[in-house]
């Protein structure tokens, strides 16, 4: 299948990696830029933890800082080895969502221990800090990247919607997925994507495709990676 990967680099490099050694073919076009803080001010003074809701927000920490001592929680699977990969050894994933995450934090810590450091970048979903705070913990919100959406469609993509020439498409974020929607609607191509099915890392990303008319949307089992290349490879066959 030729498929589309709209999720921003190097992360969407990687997904393309992935779909080649499975046999597909890639259409790499971020609908996001992510550029990080460089003169961001991070205190971690006296902090037990961080907190980190994307694959980014590691890379960023990491940027941002030398220690590697403190535990890190991460959201998921994505980005806990992101955060192992650059050097974080006490990192446990929630494997899921904020929810989740913060379950894991109030399970494994106690407020007494200290405050807790949320990485994050400019657009954040969900409120990570505002269900700690009622659980009693103390948390700081570092602003340590920006992740910026494209004003206009891709030519690349323009192109394959015209000539229809994509099977299928990859949405990971809600955030993306709503851009795509917009971007395709701004350039009147809502009608191409009807040969198209879509792949949603979770209900709240199929959510922001509603608008479209894709053959189908189908939403990996679980809010990972593997399980999106699953749905895609069971459509595949």
């Amino acid at each position: 299948m030729r498929v589309l990967v709209t999720r921003p680099r190097p992360d969407a490099d990687d997904t393309a990696s992935a779909l080649i050694a499975l046999g597909h073919d890639p259409v790499v076009a971020p609908l996001l830029r992510v550029t990080f803080e460089t003169d961001a001010d991070l205190d971690l003074s006296d902090v037990q933890a961080i907190l980190i809701t994307s694959a980014n927000g590691a890379r960023a920490l990491a940027s941002a800082t030398e220690r590697r001592d403190l535990p890190v929680f991460a959201v998921g699977d994505a980005s806990a080895n992101a955060a192992r990969q650059c050097g974080f050894a006490q990192t446990e994933s929630a494997g899921g969502n904020v929810e989740k995450l913060a379950a894991l934090v109030t399970d494994r810590l106690s407020p007494r221990d200290g405050p807790l450091v949320h990485v994050a970048g400019t657009v954040t979903a969900g409120d990570l800090s505002g269900t700690l705070t009622k659980a009693g913990f103390e948390v700081s919100r570092a602003v340590l990247y920006r992740a910026e959406t494209v004003p206009r469609l891709p030519p690349v993509i323009a192109a394959h919607l015209r000539d229809g020439t994509l099977d299928a498409a990859l949405f990971y974020s809600p955030r993306t997925a709503a851009q795509f929607a917009a971007l395709v609607a701004a350039e009147g191509l809502e009608r191409q994507c009807g040969r198209i099915i879509a792949f949603a890392l979770s209900a709240a990303v199929a959510e922001k495709l509603s608008a479209l008319p894709f053959s189908l949307v189908r939403n990996a089992k679980s809010a990972d990676q593997a399980s999106l290349l699953d749905a895609l490879n069971a459509a595949s066959t």
